[in-house]
């Protein structure tokens, strides 16, 4: 499929960067340009779009959660051109069981935190991300917020702080009691 036609948008340089890649080109109520892609040729793609199409920014990485679904997410990439003022949106679908891509943080570091954040919230792995852990959520938090299937009845929220409560109480009881003989 070719890139839409639209009076306003130009579209050539992002079609042209992602020659031989087949996009699958997505037209969207905003008009932003937006192309679907295999998850296998995300990072080459978003390699060409900063090299190729002058998009020096990465705004935001999120995710969609199409549960149940199969494949059930959809990774999203940002992209801002400031030399064009134009900005590309980039998707790609990952499974449940094979939920990873590859990290943009080589191409902008500051994707770091989104990358973070997207991880934290759906579970989508990153992979090449250097400090890929929970951003938001306590380390060791059994779920993904976000995740059309997150246990919205049943989860004790105060469960982590209570056993990080009790550790902390424990460790604070064996230190009096050392230092009382």
């Amino acid at each position: 499929m070719s890139a839409p036609s639209s009076p306003c948008i130009d579209t050539t340089a992002i079609a042209s960067a992602l020659e031989g890649l087949e996009p699958h080109w997505i037209v969207t109520p905003d008009d932003i340009p937006t192309v679907e892609l295999d998850a296998k040729h995300v990072h080459d793609a978003l390699t060409r779009l900063k090299q190729d199409a002058q998009f020096e920014l990465c705004t935001l990485v999120t995710a969609i959660d199409h549960f149940p679904d199969e494949p059930r997410f959809q990774v999203v990439w940002q992209l801002l051109s400031l030399a064009r003022n134009q900005r590309v949106r980039v998707y790609a679908r990952v499974s449940s069981d094979n939920a990873v891509v590859a990290t943009c943080t080589d191409l902008w570091p500051g994707a770091a935190f989104s990358e973070r954040e997207c991880y934290d919230m759906f579970g989508i792995q990153f992979e090449g991300h250097e400090n890929l852990r929970r951003l938001m959520m306590p380390d060791g938090y059994d779920h993904h917020p976000l995740r059309k299937d997150f246990p919205h009845q049943g989860i004790q929220p105060d469960r982590l702080y209570r056993e990080w409560d009790n550790d902390r109480r424990g460790e604070w009881e064996a230190n009096k009691k050392g230092g009382a003989q």
